[in-house]
């Protein structure tokens, strides 16, 4: 009988901003590959229609209204999903937002408040993954996986989205250093760089001169969809990656590849 290497039961996956977008597509496959799923967004009634769709896949599914720029409620957060399911083996840090403004124009709002969500609440999420597995490791019982949703903005700059760029490629090398201190207790940390796939953060019409941009300079010939992140962060959550850690990993079909 052939063995599924990427079973998830049993583990427990968190998932933030993971009720719409690329946050729900990557909760959707952790749910689908056997694995306990906790969905952190900012929207309650987003939260619990997203859980009742991965509900269907037979695990359990939970939900948590949580803003990441908030660290009270990131620490709370985390100790009652481990009250409730008495563990977490994986934590995908996505929860994120987007906005555009040219370097010159932007102000200093719109800077921080870019950086509250997508970096600093992405510290705190790891900064709380981090203590508990570290404290199952001190019990007899290490291991785990952080996956950080990082950005092409970490290789490349993209006009309107400094902050953006700022925020990823902080991530980037955040995620260097602690996979450096959580090794010692079998914890992988690893950064997911998605190209263009477009999601409920920003909608792109098919035709848009970005599409065809980006389908002018990408060797596989699609945009991306969601769905295509499930089976690195499936993998990532799976013991079969327990020797993989400090990496960071594009899923752009290809395009970052080419010179030109």
């Amino acid at each position: 009988m052939a063995e599924n290497l990427f079973d998830l039961t049993g583990k427990v996956a968190l998932v933030t901003g993971g009720s719409t977008g690329l946050g729900f597509a990557m909760a959707d496959g952790l749910a689908r590959a056997g694995a306990d799923v906790i969905i952190w967004g900012r929207r309650a009634e987003r939260n619990s229609e997203a859980t009742a769709v991965m509900q269907k896949h037979g695990g359990r599914v939970a939900s948590r209204a949580v803003d990441v720029s908030d660290e009270q409620a990131v620490i709370d957060g985390f100790a009652a999903a481990v009250a409730e399911f008495g563990r977490v083996d994986c934590v995908v840090a996505n929860a994120g937002t987007a906005s555009m403004s040219p370097f010159v124009d932007m102000d200093s709002e719109t800077w921080h408040s870019l950086l509250n969500t997508n970096l600093h609440g992405a510290f705190y999420t790891c900064r709380e993954a981090g203590r508990h597995m570290k404290a199952r490791a001190d019990k007899g019982d290490p291991g785990g996986s952080i996956i950080i949703n990082g950005s092409l903005s970490v290789f490349a700059g993209t006009p309107g989205i400094s902050h953006y760029g700022t925020a990823k490629g902080g991530l980037n090398s955040f995620s260097k250093t602690i996979a450096v201190e959580l090794g010692a207790y079998d914890v992988r940390v690893n950064v997911i760089c998605p190209g263009l796939i477009p999601t409920d953060l920003g909608e792109v019409a098919d035709q848009s001169p970005l599409v065809q941009m980006t389908l002018a300079r990408t060797p596989i010939k699609r945009i991306g969809r969601p769905e295509d992140l499930q089976g690195i962060v499936v993998y990532l959550a799976s013991d079969v990656s327990r020797y993989h850690s400090g990496d960071t990993i594009t899923l752009d079909g290809g395009m970052m590849a080419q010179c030109f």
